[in-house]
């Protein structure tokens, strides 16, 4: 198994990140068949197969504060206004994905893009585990 670790820094706002040049270089740089897994080792972070760039984005960070919203409601308190929605989220966008790889190229459909979600405001510096497990 192949194996390396990305630095990412979302800033300290809600965001959705497109990780797939990353993972497309990662994968093809290992060359050949296998599995690409994607896994993020934080509490409070996930990873979503979506399309990016049209608007999804955008309506899936909608769609999570509908769900989860920063208020007082939550028991884990620490942190910013609202954080213990933070650690409810990796139940809902997990914080893996698997992903065919062939000779070296992501088999992702048309429009589909891995992304990093993280609506933790307080840890700007995240990283991301890429994984080839060759087949």
């Amino acid at each position: 198994m192949e194996s390396i670790t990305l630095d990412v820094t979302t800033g300290r706002r809600e965001v959705v990140f497109d990780l797939t040049p990353r993972c497309a270089e990662f994968a093809r740089e290992q060359g050949g068949d296998g599995l690409l897994h994607v896994f993020v080792p934080h509490a409070t972070a996930g990873i979503a197969i979506i399309e990016l760039g049209a608007g999804s984005d955008d309506d899936l960070l909608a769609a999570l504060r509908d769900l989860l919203p920063a208020d007082d409601r939550w028991r884990h308190a620490h942190g910013s206004r609202g954080h213990g929605r933070s650690h409810v989220a990796p139940a809902l966008i997990p914080p893996y994905a698997t992903v065919p790889v062939i000779g070296g190229a992501l088999q992702l459909g048309t429009w589909q893009s891995i992304a990093f979600v993280d609506l933790n405001v307080d840890n700007p510096e995240r990283q991301v585990r890429l994984s080839l497990l060759r087949g």
